[in-house]
């Protein structure tokens, strides 16, 4: 800290130091949230072990009403499942119709992912984490070696993410008359109600698969329609806390299941089909 402080105050420039000093700040800030809501965990996990609160003061060397306090204050615990800075949501992106893929403006996304942005961002807003979002061209590549990753993105519209889905010995996206999930464990098949008789329902996937550097994770997001990749957003929403309670940042895969209303898009209810299927240990 003190050499990064040293570098900062020696830019002669004043506004690229001013600059260098919002920069660093912002790191440094990062940082703090990241300790906070470490401390705020290991608090809780503390509690839970049975340990009462006069127990974990004596042993901080603070008050009792202190530890009261740290164990709200900071991001809550969950905040690691999406990561510790800047995430990136990537979104598979495809022509816009009537368009050739030579023209730079003909990269669209639905509306439906879009809505996934907009409520990622509100959910990692809450926690203290800011977001940005990509486009992934149609032709698929995107750059999976990253932290802080989250990809919405059909297996269709990115070869390597189907290829990163083989790896995956449980859970899969199948497809003979229409796209739809295999159980590989149980043989049963998830097939959208949209492609069946109409209704508003549909499936998705949800994961955290391996990099390709093999150096760490990203975390996954599909649905057989978009709409599917919807309804796990919305389960992420009502459910993280207790999906991050059991998984922490070890790889799984699991479907969910979703209703939607067919006027608005809005998820009306998500639940998860399948069990947690762990992928290490």
């Amino acid at each position: 800290m003190h050499d990064d402080m040293e570098r900062v105050s020696g830019i002669k420039d004043p506004v690229d130091r001013a600059k260098g000093a919002i920069d660093l700040m912002a790191r440094y800030q990062s940082r703090v949230n990241e300790l906070s809501r470490i401390r705020r965990e290991a608090i809780e996990e503390a509690q839970a072990s049975g340990m009462t609160q006069a127990e974990i003061a004596a042993r901080l060397g603070v008050s009792r009403g202190r530890v009261g306090q740290l164990a709200s204050a900071g991001p809550p615990p969950e905040r690691a499942f999406f990561g510790t800075d800047l995430v990136t949501i990537s979104l598979g992106g495809k022509y816009e119709a009537g368009k050739t893929p030579d023209q730079p403006t003909s990269e669209v996304v639905t509306r439906e992912d879009l809505n996934n942005f907009e409520h990622l961002r509100k959910l990692l807003a809450g926690m203290k984490l800011e977001s940005q979002y990509e486009v992934i061209p149609p032709t698929g590549i995107v750059n999976l070696n990253r932290d802080n990753h989250v990809v919405v993105c059909g297996p269709r519209l990115s070869p390597i993410v189907a290829q990163v889905l083989e790896g995956d010995n449980n859970l899969r996206f199948a497809k003979d008359r229409a796209w739809h999930l295999v159980d590989q464990n149980t043989g049963k098949q998830y097939r959208s109600p949209m492609d069946e008789d109409g209704s508003p329902e549909d499936f998705g996937y949800l994961g955290r698969l391996p990099r390709l550097d093999g150096r760490g994770t990203f975390l996954y997001v599909a649905g057989i329609h978009a709409i599917g990749a919807n309804g796990v957003v919305h389960f992420l929403e009502n459910n993280l806390a207790e999906l991050y309670r059991e998984m922490r940042t070890r790889r799984f895969s699991t479907l969910i299941s979703c209703r939607y209303d067919p006027e608005t898009l809005d998820v009306l209810e998500s639940r998860r089909v399948t069990p947690l299927y762990r992928h290490e240990g």
